[in-house]
């Protein structure tokens, strides 16, 4: 019996909800919130927008399609599903500007139609690759003469000030907005921000200004009732879209000096050879299970992603810690057009579920999983750098997907020394034979093969579950 399922993170917007029917997605538009959807469907606005690749998709349906759930809404439309769900706290800095721009451009545009967005919330965006898509049609609505942006304060605290944070501080936004869902608070920004940023007419604009605002509109309460009341002609409007926009395509990180890993390519312990017999193996896998969805733990500046979508893998998840890697990965599958998309994780603390009622936000667990995963150069720095049991480790990692290959590289290693030059050896249980008998425990081998002179290897698993089915 098919079941439909509602999407507990979309009751933000009580015109509509996200539900899901199977693989597919399907939003309801309330009655209330119909007259202004007929109104932007009419003007072409939605079609224009999703042809450019700007706007998911959504095509009206039957009601039925949704059962009871579909009674009280006056339409129902479908979206395409996406491969994966992301949230601006898992963002490297090029994604978080590339959302903001996008952000900008469809309220540009929309305005040129008599519309505007009703919020400017940064999870109304997600990506498919490293092109951002916006995915709230129930944000649109019809524009009122002389009104004030309602979503001001949100872009700023949800795009501009975690830009800012980055590009003025030097300091990723990522830790903060993970702890602080709803954005960083422009006040905070500004007590740190330094006396001569604040000098910019933008920062003074967009910070400074806003802040004093906020503070104005908690101690008065005549000030609220001023600020809804305000009017801002359609080309001050527009002007201050557009001088935003210019201002947030020059913002780049602030040059805090190379991360660690951001060279690993080059300054990796193994040889080009054995890079190659890395390649051929992951290639071998990819070629032989074709995931339609592969993580990529431990991506670095996406090698192996790469070598994977070559191979026929439909799409790739890639997770690193490191930001600068991180950034050359997303530029590098912007610059290729890769079905590859980069984000934030910390392997020993991965976004956890949060939000109202702990489930409006969901953690990387929570999400749709991989159909497979690449876990290279991985296991150490969780076992050995961060102190987790090796078998926890192992149990992780094939949880994610049903099969996949991990990398265990041994002790003798010169990258696992590293790890141990200034601290004492309280691993006795990091062994190849207790790897291979935790891995041995949930899944079946499929293959193992030696790729380094440093006895690094690689072994393709298939969980047992998985292995029982494809022998019916």
């Amino acid at each position: 019996m098919t079941r439909v399922r509602l999407e507990p993170g979309s009751f933000r917007d009580p015109s509509g909800r996200i539900y899901y029917v199977d693989d597919r997605v399907f939003r309801t538009i309330k009655t209330y919130a119909a007259e202004d959807f007929e109104f932007v469907r009419g003007t072409g606005l939605l079609d224009r927008l999703a042809d450019a690749g700007q706007v998911i998709r959504a095509t009206p349906v039957s009601s039925d399609v949704l059962k009871d759930y579909g009674k009280d809404a006056e339409y129902v439309v479908e979206h395409p599903r996406l491969p994966f769900i992301s949230y601006p706290y898992e963002w490297p800095f090029p994604a978080l500007k590339a959302a903001a721009l996008l952000q900008l451009d469809i309220q540009i545009e929309a305005l040129a139609s008599g519309i505007t967005l009703s919020d400017a919330s940064a999870y109304n965006i997600q990506f498919l690759g490293t092109q951002p898509l916006f995915i709230d049609i129930l944000s649109f609505r019809r524009y009122r003469e002389g009104e004030v942006w309602g979503g001001h304060r949100q872009f700023c605290e949800q795009f501009l000030n975690p830009l800012l944070l980055r590009a003025k501080l030097g300091v990723p936004h990522n830790a903060w907005y993970r702890g602080s869902v709803e954005g960083i608070g422009t006040t905070e920004l500004r007590r740190l921000l330094r006396w001569t940023s604040k000098l910019s007419p933008n920062v003074l604009v967009h910070v400074v200004l806003q802040s004093a605002l906020q503070r104005s509109s908690l101690s008065n309460r005549e000030s609220k009732g001023t600020l809804a009341t305000a009017k801002l002609p359609l080309a001050s409007y527009r002007r201050m879209l557009s001088k935003l926009r210019l201002w947030i395509e020059t913002l780049e990180p602030a040059d805090t000096g190379k991360t660690v890993w951001q060279d690993y390519t080059r300054t990796h312990s193994y040889s080009d050879d054995e890079v190659v017999e890395k390649k051929s193996f992951i290639g071998k896998f990819v070629a032989a299970t074709k995931p339609a969805i592969l993580w990529d733990m431990g991506c670095n500046t996406g090698d192996y992603a790469d070598t994977a979508l070559r191979n026929g893998a439909g799409y790739c998840v890639g997770f690193d810690c490191d930001q600068g890697a991180l950034e050359l990965a997303f530029s590098r599958s912007a610059t290729q057009n890769l079905r590859f998309l980069p984000l934030l994780l910390d392997g020993a603390n991965p976004s956890p579920s949060q939000g109202w009622s702990e489930r409006e936000r969901l953690g990387l667990a929570g999400r749709a999983g991989a159909d497979g995963i690449v876990a290279l150069a991985f296991v150490h720095h969780i076992a050995i750098g961060r102190n987790v049991p090796l078998d926890e480790v192992v149990s992780w990692l094939t949880k994610l997907a049903p099969q996949g290959v991990i990398e265990f590289v041994p002790k003798q290693d010169p990258m696992v020394q590293e790890l141990l030059a200034f601290r004492e050896d309280i691993f006795p249980d990091y062994t190849e034979e207790n790897f291979l008998g935790a891995l041995a425990k949930r899944s079946e081998i499929v293959e193992m093969k030696t790729v380094t002179r440093s006895n690094r290897k690689l072994i393709w698993y298939r969980n047992r579950m998985t292995a029982k089915d494809d022998a019916r």
